[in-house]
């Protein structure tokens, strides 16, 4: 019998969290403080651990001294326009500091969680990508993002990685929240109509990895790479949309009027990193295997807005 088995349901898992004040690591702490105890880190953190994926030595000590059962990483560097011009510091965060965390994880017989993107693929056709079709990055954010994946997988460690897509949450800055603000202020807004995809709500993906990690814990043969994200399709045009009049619904001052929220092509838009036009993940490994129910994007979207919209 393993240690995992000996924990479950003896005793409480020991969960190691990095990026623990991100969009997903601050939902991670709320589904997986019922489940573990929970030790979480930011790269902010001054005190004995280090979540700052740069400091090998402070991260591997952290590793030692905790002792975790998982570790679930949830930081990563995601400005996918800076990316370009810091690719080192791109390629530290999502591609070497996952690397040392696999290697300590095989090293102390823990599960590793790790969340990745679709931006691992070159956006092209209109059919939602599943976990085998072949990678090829359009950016830097993209590539170092599908190095760290390779190097998690090379460790040996027994990991779940999470691929998905257009992450929002109703805490920090997101893309409705900007929509809102721009909103009450223009007449009219021009947004992109042919990238497409599935806004994902934080809390879904802290949910699904509660429920996956346990499941996996127990069953060490539904490790591997899985695509999470919630069901539907939408463009940041459609997004808008659907963030804009349904606050106008709900009687925020809005200013653009309808009509005046306009579609364009990404060509229209000048920046530093090519984003894929083809976003769309295939989830039927992760419903199938999990037995998870996932929600429609809209669904997510329009709790996060009441909750933004009540403050």
């Amino acid at each position: 019998m393993d240690r995992h088995e000996l924990r479950l349901p003896g005793g409480p898992l020991k969960i190691l969290l990095f990026g623990k004040s991100g969009q997903v690591g601050w939902e991670l702490q709320r589904a997986l403080a019922p489940i573990a105890e929970l030790v979480a880190v930011d790269r902010d953190d001054t005190g004995r651990f280090c979540g700052d994926l740069t400091d090998v030595d402070r991260v591997l000590a952290t590793v030692q001294h905790v002792k975790p059962d998982a570790i679930v990483n949830a930081a990563a560097h995601t400005a996918v326009d800076k990316a370009e011009t810091e690719p080192d510091l791109a390629r530290a965060i999502n591609a070497t500091g996952p690397a040392v965390l696999a290697r300590a994880s095989a090293k102390c017989g823990a599960w590793l969680v790790h969340y990745s993107t679709d931006y691992v693929f070159n956006g092209t056709g209109s059919k939602p990508w599943t976990e085998d079709d072949a990678t090829g990055p359009l950016n830097v954010y993209g590539q170092t993002k599908l190095e760290g994946e390779q190097q998690i997988r090379s460790s040996g460690c027994q990991h779940l990685i999470f691929r998905t897509s257009w992450v929002y949450a109703s805490r920090g800055q997101n893309f409705a929240r900007t929509m809102l603000r721009l909103a009450a202020k223009r007449d009219q807004l021009t947004i992109i109509n042919d990238q497409h995809g599935a806004p994902t709500g934080a809390d879904l993906l802290a949910d699904v990895t509660a429920h996956a990690l346990l499941a996996a814990i127990r069953q060490p043969a539904l490790g591997g790479t899985y695509h999470v994200t919630a069901t539907g399709e939408t463009t940041w045009h459609g997004y808008a949309r659907h963030v804009i009049e349904t606050a106008r619904a709900a009687g925020q001052p809005i200013r653009v009027a309808p009509d005046a929220i306009r579609p364009v092509e990404s060509a229209a838009f000048k920046t530093a990193a090519s984003r894929p036009l083809n976003s769309r993940l295939d989830t039927s490994k992760v419903r199938e295997t999990f037995g998870f129910q996932l929600p429609h994007w809209a669904t997510g979207v329009d709790r996060m807005l009441t909750e933004v919209l009540e403050r």
